[in-house]
């Protein structure tokens, strides 16, 4: 088949496939990844670049980063390719191995919920580079503005099916100077299944080089009444964050003995 072809077919799908609102304030570009033809709008595309490009994201394997808390930190670990994942804290550990979200907590100190938690702070920490996973609708959304300037966005949904909550929404907002990220937006949709119009609002300003890639140093959770954001209320910092091209050992995110796997409350 023909190269013009095989984008004429890819464009006329895009644009009978349904969004969330109308593009039409959002210029697309295509951009190759793997062999297939993904659109992204122009503005999350300069988002991606501002942040060492997609090619050097999709060059790296593994993250890792420590996550420091109250009661002791905890190292996360997330294979890029696959998704698996894991959590260390002390004597307690959860994870997914490709199949299933797993705990291990022999002493029953753990409170939370492992299917919500374990991949929780990889998906906040990996944007923007998460927005150009498969399953994903752009949409148009208005500026957020915050002491005085006014931040661009993208609204993301996700298509049925994609993920454990793909009801949630999410709204990038980035700096209309450097095309860095500056805010998040989400919906928490999980316990409910029903769709929020409740929208939390991360900031993202401070970053860190990591092997060639901008990522966050801090991540700070913000008091809001809709739209309209208030004062900072609580911080996350990230510590001995590594990008390697490697992948964990064989068994590293396996379930491991004494572990249960966890079912959906």
């Amino acid at each position: 088949m023909k190269p013009l072809l095989i984008v004429s077919i890819l464009v006329l799908f895009v644009h009978c496939k349904e969004t969330p609102k109308p593009m039409s304030t959002i210029e697309k570009t295509m951009t190759e990844s793997s062999e297939q033809a993904i659109l992204y709008p122009e503005s999350l595309a300069k988002v991606f670049e501002a942040h060492g490009g997609l090619d050097a994201w999709r060059s790296k394997r593994t993250l890792t980063y420590d996550l420091p808390k109250p009661n002791g930190s905890e190292t996360h670990s997330t294979d890029l390719y696959s998704r698996k994942d894991k959590i260390e804290m002390g004597a307690i550990a959860m994870g997914f191995d490709g199949k299933e979200v797993w705990l291990k907590d022999q002493e029953g100190a753990y409170k939370g919920d492992a299917i919500f938690y374990h991949n929780l702070m990889f998906y906040f920490y990996a944007m923007p580079f998460v927005l150009a996973d498969n399953g994903i609708n752009y949409g148009a959304t208005e500026p957020l503005v915050f002491e005085g300037v006014s931040y661009p966005g993208i609204q993301i949904t996700y298509d049925s099916g994609v993920g454990t909550s793909p009801k949630d929404e999410y709204y990038i907002h980035y700096d209309p100077t450097t095309n860095k990220m500056a805010w998040l937006g989400y919906t928490v949709t999980y316990r409910s299944g029903e769709k929020s119009d409740n929208v939390k609002w991360i900031r993202y300003g401070d970053w860190m080089q990591v092997d060639g890639l901008l990522m966050p140093k801090t991540l700070t959770w913000h008091a809001y009444e809709g739209r309209e954001i208030k004062e900072a209320k609580n911080s996350y910092s990230f510590e001995n964050v590594s990008l390697s091209s490697e992948s964990k050992p064989v068994g590293f995110y396996a379930i491991p003995e004494n572990a249960e796997v966890v079912t959906k409350k």
